[in-house]
């Protein structure tokens, strides 16, 4: 454990940011894999439902610094890309 008054704060600080983070990494990750999942199955209204959370999620998560604005672009993209097959289909 840090012994310097301005270490024990900067512990602080990146143990509330780890777990705000985490809340958002989680947050974005759940919508994703339910919006992939209800691809999957053929339901597409429902996944169109989710994929709109999923988006905002995953941009939250990028505007935040959570992830990198481009990893977020490229899951979005993804999903997207596997609704479209499956609308088409």
């Amino acid at each position: 454990m840090a012994n310097i008054k301005s270490a024990k704060k900067r512990a602080k600080q990146s143990e509330k940011r780890r777990v705000q983070n985490r809340l958002y990494r989680s947050t974005a990750r759940t919508y994703v894999k339910k919006a992939r999942t209800q691809v999957e199955a053929g339901s597409i209204e429902a996944a169109e439902e989710t994929l709109q959370k999923a988006i905002k999620a995953l941009d939250k998560a990028a505007q935040k610094g959570v992830i990198h604005k481009n990893n977020a672009a490229r899951r979005k993209s993804r999903l997207m890309k596997a609704l479209n097959k499956a609308k088409a289909a």
